[in-house]
């Protein structure tokens, strides 16, 4: 007997989404033996592989692009909003095509993270749909690009597809929503590491009292010139292998051949941008943020206002990280007294909230 079959549709704009889903995709797997898990993603299937457990179908597509970016920092907002009036040109034909191939793959339940078209379709075949993330598509297209002609019908038709959906979970931190009917709050979705740092010292060579830096922007590519900054004592950065880094206190962390979520509890500390995943995985780990910002993305208030309260963190103007200039900031960051790491049982609830949708 086969078990119940859950379609989640995981938006690939940075690893924010991936880092929010993924736990409850596992937690439903714990409580719901036999689940058919189906993926639709553009992510590559390595990287949901490395956050999912068991096996999936993968159906490679983007249903969502959010916004287009320059750079994990930048949005391109004249470019988005023209995308955004391709994509809605034909709305109601591409809602009906996208409906008849969601029909054909007979889902239970469909959990977007955050696609409305994902929730549109799922409306129209009359399959159960349920959301989840800290942020949606209506605001932050709102946010950029209200001026734009035909602005208002994208909007309205956005919120009717998120509204469509059985529930909205709203997970902190995160943006308010106030315009979704059937936003629900929720508490942190995150993933805890285990603290390999023994075994990184010594893979490393490093000496008691040296620190650890991950260097991790999302999954937006942005390259910092790591090449410029000057060493500095005891400091050791770790980075991603794409980058092609030439500085002698950076490693390449897929080197280590550690999970990331790993690699992270096993650091000092953590230089970031702004983003659900990276804030509330250092929270719930416990390790102190440097953040570059991002001041006019609109999630971004609300991200950093909880990291101040349940986890350490430092700004950083976005030049002093380009040239470097880190130590005496970083200095403060890691001196700063370590609380009680953040709870972090959002995955659990929701998986709570969506057992009764999959039958069971």
């Amino acid at each position: 007997m086969t078990g119940p079959h859950l379609l989640a549709d995981i938006s690939f704009h940075g690893f924010g989404h991936l880092a929010q889903t993924a736990p409850v995709l596992n937690a439903l797997r714990r409580r719901v033996p036999g689940l058919r898990l189906t993926v639709r993603s553009g992510a590559p299937r390595p990287l949901l592989a490395s956050r999912i457990e068991g096996p999936f179908d993968h159906i490679p597509q983007a249903t969502d692009f959010g916004m287009r970016m320059e750079s994990a920092l930048a949005v391109r907002v004249e470019e988005s909003a023209r995308a955004y009036a391709v994509f809605h040109r034909d709305w109601e034909q591409k809602v009906e095509r996208g409906a008849k191939r969601l029909a054909g793959l007979a889902p239970d339940l469909v959990f977007a993270n955050v696609s409305y078209l994902a929730l549109a379709e799922a409306a129209w075949a009359g399959i159960p749909a349920a959301a989840m993330c800290s942020l949606n598509w209506a605001d932050i297209y709102l946010h950029y690009c209200r001026d734009y002609p035909g602005a208002a019908e994208i909007h309205r038709q956005m919120l009717e597809a998120y509204n469509s959906a059985a529930c909205f979970l709203r997970l902190q931190p995160g943006m308010p929503m106030a315009d979704l009917r059937r936003a629900e709050p929720l508490g942190t979705v995150a993933r805890r590491g285990t603290d390999r740092r023994a075994e990184i010292d010594a893979r490393l060579d490093l000496e008691p009292g040296d620190k650890l830096v991950l260097v991790a922007l999302g999954g937006i590519p942005t390259r910092l010139p790591l090449e410029d900054w000057p060493r500095l004592p005891g400091v050791r950065w770790l980075v991603e292998d794409a980058w092609q880094v030439r500085h002698p206190d950076a490693v390449p962390l897929e080197a280590l051949s550690l999970h990331f979520v790993d690699l992270l509890c096993s650091c000092d500390a953590l230089i970031t941008k702004p983003g659900y995943g990276s804030f509330a995985e250092a929270a719930a780990n416990g390790v102190p943020v440097l953040y570059v910002p991002r001041r006019d993305w609109p999630e971004e208030p609300w991200l950093v206002d909880w990291l101040r309260t349940h986890g350490r963190c430092r700004e950083i103007p976005a030049d002093d990280l380009a040239q470097g200039r880190l130590g005496q900031t970083l200095e403060e960051l890691v001196a700063m007294p370590a609380g009680v790491p953040v709870p972090a049982d959002g995955a659990d609830r929701t998986a709570a909230i969506l057992v009764p949708y999959l039958g069971r």
